[in-house]
């Protein structure tokens, strides 16, 4: 079996959660691989890219089941991906399903309107340690997706705490 770790909004690979995951997996046998969806630059970040390097990531694994493990966006990423490509289980942890301007507002330091006028919004990367902007464009290609209207046909394992003020928990209840 092969896995898939897909970090969250502002963070890396080399996350605590990521750590733990491959480490647990790795014991188990699974092949783990996390790629970085920060890169080439988190400033230019969009969901179009995030699925072409999922997409990618996926075509170089050699034969065999894919789970796919996606944290925050990385579970929205992970929702587009299993739409689109056969993976044989996806297992979410507070997956950001809902990216609409109404949930934006806890991203960064400003207003969506003032995200669009500047193209720039401050947010603390908590992979890199410090503030980095993001463009306005991760938003703008943020809605070209809907998954909270995809149903998918593989076993899915929802995590999602009742008290989390990221992500929804009665958006991700509905969903599931």
């Amino acid at each position: 079996m092969r896995a898939l770790y897909l970090h969250g909004f502002a963070s890396s690979p080399q996350s605590a959660k990521a750590a733990f995951f491959r480490s647990k997996l790795v014991a188990a046998g699974v092949d783990v691989q996390t790629p970085d969806l920060n890169a080439p630059d988190f400033s230019t970040l969009t969901i179009s890219r995030m699925l072409g390097q999922v997409s990618d990531a996926i075509a170089q694994l050699p034969p065999g089941p894919v789970v796919l493990i996606g944290s925050s966006l990385g579970g929205f990423a992970a929702v587009e991906t299993a739409a689109r490509h056969r993976v044989d289980r996806v297992v979410l942890l507070a997956p950001a399903l809902d990216f609409s301007a109404e949930r934006v507002h806890d991203l960064g330091d400003r207003s969506l309107d003032a995200w669009r006028a500047t193209d720039r919004l401050d947010v603390f990367h908590s992979g890199y340690g410090r503030v980095l902007p993001v463009h306005y464009e991760l938003f703008a290609d943020a809605q070209n997706y809907r998954p909270l209207s995809i149903r998918l046909d593989v076993p899915v394992l929802v995590f999602q705490g009742r008290r989390d003020t990221a992500v929804d928990p009665q958006t991700v209840e509905r969903w599931t």
